[in-house]
């Protein structure tokens, strides 16, 4: 080392010298002459490298705003999280004039229990004000109590219009602190919409007739009353468009749990759209009766069931993406019923269903099949894709595949059109006095039917060309309700993400590269 020091001094000097030289006698004061020796520095400014900062933290908004309500808004401070601090302002628990929730930036909306829209106006229609509670785009309401939910009563409304890019969202609270995973669940009780539309199973006064406005039930797990149930079939609870619901489903009351959304004797005047349901630890959705139709709806970690649909529901769906956990208990992906116990009800349950996208993860699927269809229930399934390690499709009891009016408003054995599976080594399951050939018989009496599908989806849920290659059935000849498809499945291929941008990613299913996990509140 001072080899190379010393050669290194005596470079710099000689370098030095040659550069002396080279000026005149004027340039350089002799020693001691008093002369000034001028250096230039290079003023040149050395590139900065700007710090790493992480994501803006969302401040707080100063307080609440003034809504319509009377009993008005509840400002209970502030709640800190991973995405930033916010005031909290909780709802009256019940909301008796229409009124606005607004988006503010830096504030949430919470439930601090039981929380009612406007009160139960009985089975018949009245002439008594609506009282309609509007959620803005981008708001975020959520529950600070495990047993909080929101009871849209009949005779009232929802209007939770989102946007494809600023959902709202219903969420807990432990996913406002950070506290939630991908495998959190039942932190709350749900969304609940009541309406007048026909029911059967009348508990109120279980001697009535079925599908009149004596024909009431009292909603799953709650404590106070929550009817519904009437003869409006096309009775109108509002309109949810753009929304998720996430980590609900909690037992509000011995084994009984709402779901993530639960919907009682809810009428065709109800718009029900792009609607995402996460984790629940009941049901993604339950339709108890009623006659609401619903299109492109999403489904993920569920517990329990995706579609689960019994007394007496008669409805539309379309575009349907469902996929179960690979953890948990994670039942039937269609669970449907007639009535139950009493299968000489009607209203008859009928599902129309085109469309559908289901992939099952679960193998300890405790209904033995993916599908399950029970109880005298009629059901046609058209242009579907499945994919479970389990049984695909298994049909309970005899009324099942009936003939028709074999037992009340009874159309007939289930109808399949294009449904291509691919099933665990049981494909079919029969009970309940049918046998698995049974099964096997029903669904290829259908057309177009395959249950020997080698599945190409990608990215879980997007078509593959197997899928692609399988002939579409079109459904708008069995409703006007529904598209013309030249597609089976959910999703014709990559180019198509009506999914996209409103959904939230989580280990069950991403939806898009530049979406908002689940576990993550979205930026507000």
């Amino acid at each position: 080392m001072v080899i190379v020091s010393r050669y290194s001094n005596k470079l710099v000097i000689a370098a030095v010298a040659a550069v002396l030289s080279g000026c005149g006698a004027n340039e350089i004061a002799s020693p001691g002459s008093g002369g000034n020796i001028s250096i230039v520095n290079n003023t040149t400014t050395a590139p900065v490298t700007p710090p790493v900062t992480g994501p803006t933290l969302v401040t707080p908004a100063g307080g609440c705003p003034t809504i319509e309500d009377s009993a008005g808004l509840a400002d209970r401070g502030t709640i800190t999280g991973p995405t930033g601090t916010y005031r909290v302002c909780e709802l009256p628990p019940r909301i008796t004039r229409t009124t606005t929730l607004t988006k503010i930036s830096g504030l949430l909306y919470s439930l601090g229990g039981r929380v009612d829209v406007g009160y139960d106006r009985g089975a018949a229609p009245t002439t008594d004000a609506v009282v309609t509670l509007t959620i803005q785009p981008g708001v975020v309401i959520y529950a600070s109590t495990g047993v909080s939910w929101l009871a849209v009563n009949r005779g009232n409304r929802i209007s939770a219009v989102g946007t494809a890019t600023s959902p709202i969202v219903f969420t807990s609270r432990d996913n406002v602190l950070g506290l939630a995973t991908d495998d959190s669940q039942g932190q709350w009780g749900g969304v609940v919409l009541l309406g007048r539309a026909p029911i059967t199973d009348c508990t109120v006064a279980p001697a009535a007739t079925p599908g009149t406005v004596a024909c009431e039930r009292q909603t799953e797990g709650a404590v106070d009353p929550a009817y519904f149930g009437g003869a409006t079939p096309a009775d109108n609870s509002g309109t949810m468009k753009y929304v998720q619901i996430r980590y609900s489903g909690y037992v509000l009351s011995g084994d009984s749990e709402l779901q993530s959304l639960t919907l009682g004797g809810v009428g065709s005047g109800t718009s029900l759209s792009y609607i995402h349901t996460h984790n629940s630890s009941d049901d993604a959705m339950e339709a108890f009766g009623g006659r609401v139709n619903m299109k492109n709806m999403v489904f993920t970690g569920a517990d329990d069931d995706n579609l689960d649909l019994d007394t007496g529901y008669q409805g539309n769906i379309q575009y349907v993406i469902a996929v179960q956990k690979t953890s948990g208990a994670a039942d039937s992906i269609i669970e449907l019923d007639s009535a139950n116990a009493l299968e000489s009800q009607a209203p008859r349950t009928n599902m129309q269903l085109s469309n559908f996208t289901f992939v099952h993860k679960n193998a300890a699927n405790g209904n033995q099949a993916a599908m399950l269809l029970r109880g005298g229930a009629d059901a046609t399934l058209m242009n579907g894709v499945l994919t479970t390690p389990t049984g695909c499709l298994r049909l309970n009891g005899t009324n099942i595949i009936g003939a028709a009016n074999s037992i009340p408003e009874k159309l007939g054995a289930p109808a399949f059109k294009s449904v291509a599976m691919t099933c665990g080594t049981t494909q079919f399951v029969g009970s309940g006095g049918l046998t698995a050939q049974q099964v096997t018989d029903t669904f290829n009496a259908g057309t177009n039917n395959t249950s020997s599908l080698t599945s190409t989806l990608s990215s879980v849920f997007i078509n593959g060309a197997n899928e692609t290659a399988r002939t579409p059935f079109d459904a708008k000849t069995v409703n006007a309700f529904f598209d013309t498809t030249t597609y089976i499945g959910a999703v014709k291929d990559a180019n198509d993400t009506w999914y996209a941008g409103w959904t939230c990613n989580s280990k069950t299913a991403t939806f898009s590269a530049t979406g908002s996990a689940c576990t993550s509140l979205p930026a507000l």
